[in-house]
């Protein structure tokens, strides 16, 4: 992607993140892009195609970090659990990331509407559940290791959504710590 593209696929999921996709006018975009509406339409054929690229952008971002950097890591699978723990922390709760989880957010107010949007953020979620669920199975046995996977990756989400909500970034530090009594103190309680 050339470098201009790339740039309004930046500002647009800045705007996106903040203020959700529906509430995001395509004048703000090309305003914070610094461009013209031909300029845009040079790139793009409408705000939903912007749109799926802002999916693929953060779909990127959260592969390269998450799955590549943590999952698919030489660490042990104590180790990921933590790392994935403290990079929930430091993704959600820094000041300009109080608007929440973009892909809960998206998911939320695009899955309903729009296939494409829907399967493309669910293919991210897939992919961390399935990595989770490997990790959790060596952690603790393959017994409900799926359904654990996803019981983490929804108190995750909804701890994002109840810190976004209060404006709390506690409250997803609070729930992350409930996961890791769960998972990691009791493996190093039970000498693992």
């Amino acid at each position: 992607m050339n470098t201009k593209k790339e740039q309004i696929v930046k500002n647009t999921a800045e705007l996106i993140h903040s203020k959700g996709y529906e509430s995001t006018k395509l004048s703000e975009i090309i305003n914070a892009s610094g461009i013209g509406k031909g300029q845009f339409y040079h790139y793009f054929t409408s705000k939903r195609d912007v749109g799926l690229h802002v999916v693929d952008f953060y779909v990127n971002m959260w592969r390269d970090e998450l799955i590549y950097g943590i999952f698919n890591s030489e660490d042990s699978s104590m180790k990921k659990m933590e790392n994935m723990l403290h990079w929930a922390i430091q993704y959600h709760s820094c000041p300009s990331k109080i608007s929440g989880c973009p892909f809960g957010n998206l998911a939320l107010e695009m899955s309903e509407h729009d296939e494409e949007f829907r399967r493309k953020i669910n293919e991210l979620f897939h992919e961390w559940i399935h990595n989770l669920e490997v990790v959790i199975s060596d952690l603790q046995g393959e017994h409900k290791a799926l359904q654990k996977a996803r019981a983490v990756v929804a108190q995750i989400e909804g701890g994002i959504l109840l810190m976004k909500n209060y404006q709390d970034a506690f409250i997803l530090r609070d729930m992350i710590e409930m996961i890791r009594s769960q998972y990691i103190n009791e493996d190093r309680e039970n000498g693992d």
